[in-house]
């Protein structure tokens, strides 16, 4: 379930909606945005209902989502996703290659290709 709220939420509503997400046996995940904070209340959501976090402060609204990988959605989590490999960026502007011995035999094959 996808908890949006509004974007001039404080940061009390936004812990007591965390808080209520726990108190229902679930977990939460925050991801603050520049605009918008989501909570993602993960677990078994599907036979409880919306109205439970909709009528607290500062919900904007409720969403169920229902695709895999919530966590790596677009809609769970806005930004681009950048992790450190190695002390190099992955994921930022720049194009990382990464090859290994199963698919580069000589320095020559990455040249001709």
């Amino acid at each position: 379930m996808l908890i949006i709220m509004k974007p001039n939420a404080t940061p009390q509503q936004i812990e007591n909606v965390v808080q209520k997400i726990r108190e229902s046996g679930l977990a939460a995940h925050l991801s603050q945005g520049i605009e918008t904070t989501l909570i993602g209340a993960i677990g078994e959501t599907h036979e409880m209902s919306t109205d439970l976090f909709e009528v607290l402060d500062g919900v904007d609204m409720v969403k169920r989502i229902t695709q895999p990988f919530k966590l790596a959605s677009r809609q769970f989590h806005p930004e681009n996703s950048i992790f450190p490999v190695d002390g190099f960026k992955v994921g930022g502007e720049d194009i990382v290659l990464i090859a290994g011995p199963c698919s580069v035999e000589s320095k020559s094959q990455i040249l001709e290709t």
